[in-house]
């Protein structure tokens, strides 16, 4: 089965940037250039990964992920954005969104979050992803607990061990605010 990606991004060089990496890495790609578009493409084909910006016409990336979400469609999304808030994090990341990519990027940096990816991929599937966050805390790999965080939390978004690790890589990585407020997330789902 090959791989297929979806790209739902306004700017065309970003567009042909990514579609140039994905195509390296082996996979098929689809592109939109607004959110109406890349929901209806999500709806109608099968994707192992999305990258969605933020800023899009008519509908923002923030409301194509609730309602990729809200169809119960679950790829894992990468979140491109120039404008990065706590806000837009927190609220993608509760709607299961894996990772950021901020503008500009390079293709060293897509290479690098792909194969973050293909990392989790292949990850040892007896432990649960809590526990393999927590060994790569302990071992002091906040970066990769992170990645690894966001994916479970696609997959689980009312687990509150999950908030509550999230909470305590983003203290590690020196992010108070981003801790306080996954720390808070966890209350609401204990």
């Amino acid at each position: 089965m090959s791989k297929k990606a979806l790209i739902i991004d306004d700017t065309k060089n970003i567009r042909m940037m990514l579609t140039k990496c994905l195509e390296l890495e082996g996979y098929q790609v689809d592109t939109a250039d607004n959110g109406k578009d890349g929901l209806e493409q999500a709806a109608k084909d099968v994707y192992q990964l999305i990258f969605l910006d933020i800023k899009l016409p008519e509908i923002s990336g923030t409301e194509v992920l609730r309602q990729l979400r809200g169809r119960h469609i679950e790829t894992p999304v990468i979140i491109i954005t120039a404008y990065p808030t706590v806000k837009n994090a927190v609220d993608c990341t509760q709607l299961g969104a894996i990772t950021y990519l901020q503008k500009p990027f390079t293709m060293d940096r897509i290479h690098h979050v792909l194969s973050q990816l293909q990392l989790d991929d292949v990850s040892s599937p007896s432990a649960q992803p809590w526990e393999q966050a927590e060994g790569l805390l302990e071992n002091g790999k906040a970066e990769e607990a992170l990645v690894l965080l966001k994916h479970a939390l696609s997959s689980s978004p009312a687990d509150s061990r999950i908030y509550r690790l999230l909470a305590r890589t983003y203290e590690q990585l020196g992010q108070n605010t981003m801790a306080e407020r996954f720390e808070k997330a966890a209350t609401v789902f204990e």
